[in-house]
Parts: structure tokens; sequence; C-alpha cells
């Protein structure tokens, strides 16, 4: 695999017989196929197996068995930081006695020995997320919309061809988090990036995804056109789960 962080374009993602389960835990069985540059909302109830699905792509948890493939090439020796995968958390993963340019540069460099043209780039990242000025400010000073921001403007800067986006705009109000999914979308539109958004909100993934994965008791149980599922074509388990259509989630607003 011959990616890099300057790689621009999706990468196709395949899971075969994947299998995992935490101590104690019911065991976890996952085959996926997402093909390269796709916008994916995986849905399905608590504690199905979303956030562990995305936690094995990105190797933060190991599987027991079965085979994780991007672009072809079995990622399961490599490291978190060695994969070709950005991941973005509900808690934004910021570093709380780093300033704002100093979490983006991370995104270059784990030491922050950044080059003159490595802060340029943070620079550029900064302004498209609307954070030009905030450079020097710690993340305790900004708002969650802005946090948000900052770990977004890191995966610009890292421009790795899978984004994995684990309920990152959950305790957000309706009107920032159709921001950030517009952000998102900019992103994309950008870097045609392989994008897999785990959400509880069915608003999010008809506004940003073309495909829906549904996760049901450990296992992709079935996927397909995002469409499709949202309007009641999907299995009788997800119509149970997604409940009446158009509801959504209310979320505090933030300041």
């Amino acid at each position: 695999m011959n990616r890099t962080p300057e790689a621009s374009g999706g990468a196709r993602i395949d899971l075969q017989d994947v299998r995992f389960a935490y101590p104690g835990g019911a065991p976890m069985r996952f085959d996926l196929a997402v093909a390269a540059s796709d916008i994916v909302a995986v849905m399905g109830p608590s504690g199905s197996g979303k956030s562990t699905l995305l936690s094995l792509i990105a190797g933060f948890e190991a599987p027991t068995g079965g085979r994780i493939l991007i672009d072809g090439g079995d990622i399961g020796a490599l490291a978190p930081h060695q994969r070709p995968v950005s991941m973005v958390f509900q808690e934004n993963n910021l570093f709380a006695h780093l300033t704002v340019a100093q979490n983006v540069g991370l995104g270059r460099s784990a030491s922050l020995r950044l080059s003159a043209g490595d802060h340029e780039a943070i620079a550029d990242a900064l302004a498209r997320t609307g954070l030009a000025g905030k450079e020097n400010r710690l993340p305790h000073a900004l708002s969650g919309g802005e946090r948000q921001r900052v770990a977004l403007a890191r995966v610009l800067l890292r421009r790795r061809p899978v984004l994995l986006l684990d309920e990152p705009f959950a305790s957000l109000g309706p009107a920032l988090s159709d921001e950030m999914l517009a952000l998102i979308a900019a992103l994309h539109d950008e870097q045609r990036m392989t994008v897999l958004m785990a959400t509880h909100d069915p608003h999010d993934a008809e506004k940003l995804s073309k495909t829906m994965v549904f996760v049901d008791n450990g296992t992709v149980a079935g996927t397909g056109p995002t469409a499709d599922f949202l309007a009641g074509n999907g299995s009788e388990a997800f119509n149970r789960y997604i409940g009446r259509r158009g509801e959504r989630k209310q979320a505090p607003a933030t300041k």
C-alpha cells in the first residue's frame, strides 16, 4: 500500500470475517465492503457494535480473526498511526495543554517539529474550517462546535484516504450539527476520502451519506442506499430501530 499523508482520493475497505469480543461480552462478526470514496452512515442500537466496527478499522481494537483490507492491503499488523485512516470522536480527542494550532499540527508531526511549509498548511486548514484568529487558544476556551472544527482541521491536514466519524456531533444542537455535516461534505468534495460515520440520527445520515450500514447484535445486518433505508425499505429490525420517520434527537445547544 503506497498511501502517504499527502494522498488524495478514497480507498476501498473490506472486512472479511472479522471477529471480536470484549471480555465477557457477546461475540461480534463483521463482513463488509465499502467502495472507495463512498460516504457511509453506520447506524444501529446502542451496544450493537458500531463504535467497535470503526475501532477495528482504525486499529484501536484488534480482531481475534479475519482480515481488514484497505485498497487490497491487509492492515492488521499496522499500529493506528500507521494506518491510512483518520478518526474523529465525539470527545474531539484534543490535548488540553496544546493550542489550537498545535493540536492541528499533530496531523503532520507527533513531535510538533514543523517546517515553515507545515505552519502554512496549518494556517490554511484553520482558515478553511473557520478558525482563523484562534490559533493560540486552548481547547477549554472553545465552544463544542469549535473543538470539532479543530479535529476536522487536523483531518484536512492529514489527507488520509479513510475518515471515520464516531458520533462526532451527538452533543451539538441541530443547527451546529448541520454546519459540521456541511463541513464534512466540503472536505469530501475536495479530498474524495472514504467516510464512515456512526450515528443515531437519521437526519445526519440522510444529509451526508449515500450508503447505509445497519449494525445489529454485533454483525452487519444490512447495507444499501441510505434513501431506501430511510424510506422504510430496510429490514424490519431497522424499521423498529429507527422508529417514526423524521424524528430527530434534540441535543443541548452549545455556546
